[in-house]
Parts: structure tokens; C-alpha cells; sequence
């Protein structure tokens, strides 16, 4: 009888602990189901944060960001890695994600970003000439190989016939978001970034900037898909992503700095 009960217990106890783990995982689940996973480039870091905060005190859905280079975050999606929308600095890797049959619809541009050159380094004159100048010994830029900024900063200097004259010079980010550290930690003298950046909350009103003449570079039009998962469709992915393209999305991408259609 003893060891009757001891087994009856001890099989209680079994089922108990099972249901308690399916219920932390149905708990879990629910909570993955009720979070937007934003992969989003760089230079988009602190828009997409302001834009995701407005969304939950709409809504009160969370969200995970990934950031880092357009280039990189395709890369990881081609390789199924778990997002819920991707939110580009360009339409050529949205393109790519849509042509690898990862996004669920083809890329739409939902702003238009612009390029500056900026220093934090006080007296430091900041201007295309400036380059040049023998002081200036690090000029920060994003990888034109990852990074949309990056190529539209290296169309600039082509444009001036700089590229081989600060060859040596040049330093470059994986991402706008690591060129922004050299720039900010002084590592370099000078570089450039997007618009959005120097107009966040964290960098408004530091260092030195000015705009670059934007018929000098490509546009840089931005795209956003709703990546294609494996797993369930998150049912609110889609609910953000129209968002996007509210009027009021619209009006905290231009205090950014960012082009929209209106």
C-alpha cells in the first residue's frame, strides 16, 4: 500500500510538472505571438525605436529590434533566420529577400533618407575641402559593400575625384550605426552619416554638421517586407507594417529628417 501511494504521488507529481511546463509554454508562445520582430538597418535605429513606442501605446504590442547593415540582416534572413518585417536603407536588399522568396510581398518604399557629413570634434571645419587637410587623418564612412549610406558617401567623394587622394584615410563601419561610433568617439575626425542620425534625441544639436547636395548621390529610397516565416504568420506583423505608412508614422520619419510621400 506504501509503495501504491508513493507511485500514485509520484505520478501526480509527474502530471502536474508536465502541465505546468505546457503552460509556461503556451504562456511563452502567446507572448512570442503578442512581439514584432523588426530587423532594421542602422541608420533607422532611433526612428524605429520612436515608431515602435507610438505603436505600443496604441496597440500594446511589443517589439524586438535587430539592427545592424541592410546587407547583413539580408544575409541573415536568406538564411531563415526569425524576423517579422524587414525595414531596409535601400530597395536593393528588400529586392533580394523578395527574390529568395523570403518576403511575403514585393518592397515598398516607405521614406527617403539623406546623407550629411559630421564631426564631433570642436573646430573642426566641416566641409568637403576639409577632407583634404592634413589634420584630418580618419574620415568615417559605412561599407558601400553592406551599407546604402556607405555607397552614397562613396558616390560623393567620386564625384569630387577624392576617392584615391583619402584612400588612406578612409575608415569603415559594418553598419551607419558603427560609423556613428567612430565619429562619436572621436576615433575619427569626421565622417558621414545620415540625416536621421544627427537629428536623433541622443546626437540633436552635438558636433558640427551639414548636408550633402543630394543630386551628388543615388537616392537613398528606403524599403520595407514583411519577411515569409516558416512558422505561423505573426498576425500583427501586418498591422505595423500598414502602419508604416500612417500619416502619423509619416510625421516621426520626417522629424528624422527622412523624404516621405505624402
Amino acid at each position: 500500500m506504501f509503495n501504491s501511494e508513493r507511485t500514485m504521488k509520484g505520478c501526480n507529481s509527474r502530471w502536474l510538472g508536465l502541465m505546468l511546463l505546457t503552460a509556461i509554454l503556451i504562456g511563452c508562445q502567446d507572448n512570442h505571438d503578442n512581439k514584432i520582430i523588426v530587423a532594421t538597418a542602422a541608420n533607422m535605429e532611433s526612428a524605429m525605436q520612436a515608431l515602435t513606442i507610438e505603436y505600443t501605446h496604441k496597440t500594446g504590442v511589443e517589439f524586438e529590434l535587430i539592427v545592424g547593415s541592410s546587407g547583413k540582416l539580408t544575409a541573415q534572413i536568406i538564411e531563415g533566420a526569425p524576423y517579422d518585417i524587414f525595414v531596409a536603407a535601400n530597395m536593393k536588399y528588400p529586392e533580394a529577400v523578395y527574390a529568395g522568396g523570403k518576403a511575403k510581398n514585393e518592397p515598398k518604399v516607405y521614406a527617403k533618407g539623406k546623407l550629411v557629413l559630421w564631426s564631433m570634434v570642436e573646430n573642426t571645419p566641416v566641409s568637403i575641402v576639409a577632407l583634404s587637410d592634413p589634420v584630418v587623418e580618419h574620415i568615417a564612412l559605412a561599407n558601400p559593400k553592406t551599407a546604402p549610406y556607405g555607397v552614397a558617401a562613396q558616390e560623393v567623394l567620386q564625384h569630387y575625384g577624392l576617392n584615391e587622394i583619402l584612400g588612406a584615410k578612409l575608415v569603415f563601419g559594418e553598419s551607419i550605426g558603427q560609423t556613428d561610433q567612430f565619429i562619436i568617439s572621436r576615433a575619427a575626425q569626421i565622417g558621414f552619416t545620415a540625416l536621421s542620425t544627427v537629428l536623433s534625441p541622443e546626437m540633436k544639436g552635438k558636433g558640427s554638421w551639414i548636408p550633402i547636395n543630394p543630386s551628388l548621390y543615388s537616392n537613398i529610397n528606403q524599403g520595407v517586407v514583411l519577411v515569409e516565416r516558416k512558422e505561423d504568420t505573426n498576425q500583427y506583423a501586418q498591422g505595423f507594417y500598414d502602419f508604416l505608412f500612417s500619416v502619423e508614422a509619416k510625421e516621426i520619419l520626417k522629424e528624422f529628417g527622412y523624404l516621405v510621400d505624402e
